[in-house]
């Protein structure tokens, strides 16, 4: 079959800049919003350009997760819950477009209205609104979420909420939002809060709850049928009140979602052969390849798609904790960079079928350029220039071996750096002057076996240096334990990014993430030059302006030596039942959240997708 990925590259280049070149949103009713300009799809619009409007209801997709689950609220902070839930089961104001880098449509919301300078915005509610319960969304729910997911909820939440001056009810159906600073982006995140019963919480400590209360909410789908660590099934509700909103036809197609829950990935993997699941990602390309001729593909019952996509690589690695005293200085953590033999792990895991990780933002047009820094970046960076690390400015690119096993010269490297840390090899061991081994603990979910094979080899080359490692495997609720109060030394880390980072790269990488628990700035980052760079993303109002901050904050970011980056994919790759079909267009962001368990059909019929 053939994808229009975008149609073509150079339409979809020239649709992010148009974007981004825009001027400022004007102080008028709007059915959308984007972060640049105006929003690509019209008042009118039938649906997402990339959904099948008629796609047909019915059916079950059945998907593994490796893990468990002791909770079924993802709006607090308690227990470990599947990462579905907070986009399956809620809705927001408003909804995004993913084929734009970031622009939002009316959901519960019909409209919004924004200040010139986006220094407030104006939501007004649909009649039509409705709780999966029937009873109807009024603006009181909307406040009463808005403050308690700020003040009690999960820490994703919490940040908006600080940046808030006053929230009022401005009509029957209108709700006001001031803020207090200057940050283009907060009326487009203000829209995009799960919004929450307030009744259903009366005497209740929401803060605490975990599978004893199920939230009641305004998505297609309500929770079913679950088992505490082994399965969650999502039904669709035949009586969604939005199923004919412009964002929503064509989408949450299936009768029922279920998501079993495996130890590992092996377990996973032949649930997925005997058809206990019927879709399965895969992220290693040599598996992809090599793994994929059980009985079921060759007699064409299972089908393998690869899915393009046009976003940034993202972080996927093993990230150090600068809170820690041995990784607070940078040439270790640069010492245990080159320490990485990157070239020879990827050859045993993938095969050298997977390109590496560059920088956070590698992938795309927001990527740190090879050499010195120049231009708009340069002047970005200059007023930080006496605490850059080295690199910054001038250029550097992550160190690469031979590819072999012994990756002598990065090891020679490597022990250079850490003697100017401090450290010498004596007697075999490494260690700091006063004769302290250097030692830590690498932390690892159960059930990540990729990332385990990884440590593994990982761990005998920096036994060589005479570095002891420890690698200590935990169940899920104790990882997420652990790494919500960030007490490790090393853990393997991935995150997302988009084509239109914002206010989340303070959760990521935001100085306040230092002490504050439950973010994901995991490895403690700590820079001023972090910070503004951020501020300066969010204050951008030209594409030119967005880039070269956004290029600056990944180099700053690649140059801190924070993780050690893993292998990207620049396409997904799913295996899955012949009766799931998907449409024939791709979003610019390919199989990003729930792609799949939003637009994908079932269909026992032969017809292409």
């Amino acid at each position: 079959m053939r994808l229009d990925f975008f149609r073509n590259s150079q339409l979809a280049l020239g649709a992010i800049s148009l974007i981004l070149s825009s001027g400022l949103a004007s102080a008028e009713v709007q059915h959308g919003i984007a972060m640049y300009g105006d929003p690509v799809l019209p008042p009118d619009f039938v649906s997402l350009p990339y959904a099948f409007p008629d796609a047909p209801k019915g059916g079950v997709i059945a998907a593994g997760e490796v893990g468990s689950f002791d909770s079924l609220n993802p709006y607090n902070d308690k227990g470990s819950v599947p990462w579905q839930l907070r986009f399956l089961t809620s809705e927001s104001l408003m909804g995004r477009n993913y084929d734009e880098p970031f622009s939002l449509y009316g959901l519960l919301a019909e409209s919004i209205e924004v200040g010139p300078n986006r220094e407030w915005a104006e939501f007004t509610l649909r009649d039509a609104a409705r709780f999966s319960d029937g009873s109807s969304v009024t603006i009181e729910d909307v406040m009463w979420s808005y403050e308690t997911l700020g003040t009690q909820g999960h820490g994703r939440y919490r940040g908006l909420w600080g940046k808030i001056e006053k929230m009022e009810q401005t009509g029957p159906n209108k709700l006001k939002f001031t803020f207090t600073e200057d940050n283009r982006e907060l009326a487009l995140i203000v829209g995009m809060r799960p919004i929450l019963k307030k009744a259903q919480w009366d005497g209740k400590d929401f803060s605490k709850s975990g599978i004893d209360v199920i939230p009641i909410t305004t998505a297609p789908y309500v929770i079913g049928d679950y088992e505490a660590g082994r399965y969650v099934s999502l039904e669709r509700d035949p009586d969604y009140w939005g199923k004919d909103l412009p964002l929503r036809r064509g989408t949450s197609n299936f009768d029922e979602i279920r998501m079993e829950f495996f130890g590992d990935g092996t377990g996973m993997f032949e649930a997925f052969k005997a058809g206990i699941l019927n879709s399965n990602r895969e992220t290693n390309i040599e598996k992809w390849d090599t793994q994929y001729g059980f009985p079921a593909v060759s007699a064409g019952e299972v089908v393998q798609s690869n899915i393009p996509h046009a976003r940034p690589s993202g972080i996927t690695g093993f990230a150090m904790n600068t809170r820690r005293e041995m990784f607070a200085d940078w040439r270790v953590r640069d010492a245990l960079m080159h320490a990485f033999n990157f070239e020879y792990i990827n050859e045993i895991v993938t095969g050298s079928k997977q390109s590496r990780i560059t920088s956070y933002f590698s992938n795309s047009s927001l990527a740190m350029q090879d050499g010195p820094a120049t231009g708009r970046v340069q002047a970005l960076l200059e007023p930080f220039k006496d605490d850059l690390l080295p690199g910054t400015l001038d250029g550097y690119a992550l160190p690469v071996s031979d590819g072999s096993e012994r990756n002598r010269k990065n090891l020679r490297k490597a022990i250079a750096l850490m003697e100017e840390a401090g450290y010498a090899i004596e007697n075999g061991v490494m260690q700091n002057a006063d004769g302290t081994p250097f030692a830590f603990e690498l932390l690892l979910r159960k059930g990540n076996s990729e990332a385990e094979v990884i440590a593994d080899t990982y761990v005998q080359a920096l036994d060589r240096l005479g570095i002891k490692v420890t690698v200590q495997v935990m169940d899920s609720a104790a990882y997420q334990e652990r790494t919500n109060a960030y007490d490790f030394d090393m853990t393997y880390y991935r995150r997302g990014l988009s084509l239109s980072p914002g206010n989340e790269q303070y959760n990521y990488w935001g100085t306040a993430g230092v002490e504050t628990p439950s973010t994901r700035n995991w490895a403690g980052v700590n820079s001023p030059a972090v910070d503004a760079m951020i501020d300066a993303v969010l204050t951008s109002t030209s594409r030119d302006d967005f880039v070269a901050a956004t290029r600056a904050l990944d180099r700053l970011l690649t140059t801190g030596r924070y993780v050690i980056p893993f292998y990207q994919n620049t396409q997904s790759h799913l295996a899955h039942a012949k009766e799931l079909k998907y449409p024939e267009r791709i979003p610019t962001y390919g199989d990003w959240i729930v792609w799949q368990s939003e637009l994908w059909w079932w269909a026992d019929d032969l017809s292409p997708n």
